[in-house]
């Protein structure tokens, strides 16, 4: 992410943001089973982990924990819990290669244009070793817009997914859709896709 204005919004909201997202995020079915799927101590990353919720309980599970969020007021946050490792970084600085296990990118990557996804993606795959889990979830829909807060978000149909994901070098496992409401008070529906590199 990397739009100032979204990036200014979860800065002034960060606390609203944890309130409406943590209780959520903390026992998610989907993020019990990213965990599972990880190796045992595996190194992952939480790719736009906002307060954290999600990073703590990877760290809880006994996952080695790298968060990173383009808001200084969600990685202090996220910084916070025990376990997790977290730094101020955008989608655009992440150049490791083969050292995380899995990445979890729970509507984060909603934020990046839409032209940026490919490139974003084969980030993704090169930080994974081989066979490392990935887990994505963007709103459903067509085209870029700004919520009714300001924030910029890219949609995504499922062929759209699965072609990006194939082209990347992803093997997709499986898929979940669901509908939730947003900080901006809006109902989206979604989906959450599993994938191996």
């Amino acid at each position: 992410m990397s739009d100032p204005d979204t990036i200014r919004l979860y800065d002034r909201q960060a606390d609203r943001y944890a309130d409406l997202t943590d209780g959520h995020n903390a026992a998610d079915p989907l993020l019990a089973a990213f965990i599972a799927a990880c190796p045992k101590g595996a190194r992952v990353l939480d790719l736009g982990c906002g307060p954290g919720a999600s990073a703590a309980a990877m760290a809880r599970a006994g996952l080695r924990v790298d968060a990173i969020d383009a808001s200084a007021e969600m990685v202090a946050r996220a910084g916070a819990h025990e376990g997790v490792t977290a730094w101020r970084a955008t989608f655009d600085e992440l150049g490791q290669e083969a050292i995380h296990d899995g990445v979890w990118a729970n509507f984060s990557l909603l934020h990046a244009p839409r032209s940026e996804m490919p490139r974003h993606l084969a980030a993704i795959h090169r930080a994974l070793r081989p066979g490392g889990v990935f887990h994505l979830a963007v709103k459903l829909g067509q085209g870029e817009s700004r919520d009714r807060l300001g924030r910029f978000y890219a949609y995504y149909s499922e062929a759209e997914l699965d072609r990006l994901l194939a082209e990347a070098g992803f093997a997709v496992l499986g898929k979940r859709f669901g509908s939730g409401t947003g900080l901006d008070g809006s109902v989206s529906d979604w989906i959450a896709v599993t994938a191996r590199a």
